[in-house]
């Protein structure tokens, strides 16, 4: 797995994480726009994940909110919880998804657009797919995203690995 992060005047907070999942781009594709394969994989070990709304397609947009196992006083949207709104700037089958998110928070240290561009290419023994952050807003930790992001991967490996065993 392969992290990589930037910060420039710019864009104040970008990374990058990688991983290879044994199953064809076809499957990965379909995993990423799939509001059930979502709620399965898009969520890191400590969280749940509620799809409220989902629409897969070029504008259509998609609501979640991440809620914590436990409770704590982590949240952007209230004490437990993360939720955010989406919108589906591009769709290229199998191959790229560019998305735009925004939390909901009352917080100005989460607010703004963050681009989350998905994409996909063919590796040795499966699909290379990474996943590239921009605009990261200030109040999220890049280490945090970076590792919300590997273990949202290792659910994605294990539920279409599962599903090619």
């Amino acid at each position: 797995m392969m992290t990589e992060r930037h910060a420039t005047p710019a864009n104040p907070q970008t990374s990058r994480v990688s991983r290879i999942i044994k199953a064809p781009r076809e499957a990965v594709y379909r995993a990423c726009i799939d509001p059930v394969a979502v709620a399965a994989w898009r969520v890191p070990d400590n969280m749940t994940a509620l799809v409220h709304v989902f629409e897969a397609r070029v504008g259509g947009g998609y609501r979640i909110s991440l809620t914590y196992r436990g409770g704590g006083d982590f949240g952007k949207s209230s004490d437990d919880t993360d939720t955010f709104e989406g919108q589906f700037v591009e769709l290229v089958t199998n191959e790229t998804i560019v998305e735009v998110i925004s939390f909901e928070s009352d917080n100005p240290r989460f607010a703004g657009e963050m681009r989350i561009t998905t994409s996909l290419r063919d590796a040795a023994g499966g699909t290379e797919i990474t996943l590239a952050f921009e605009n990261i807003p200030p109040g999220v930790r890049p280490a945090d995203n970076d590792e919300g992001t590997r273990q949202s991967l290792n659910k994605l490996a294990a539920l279409l690995e599962r599903d090619r065993a």
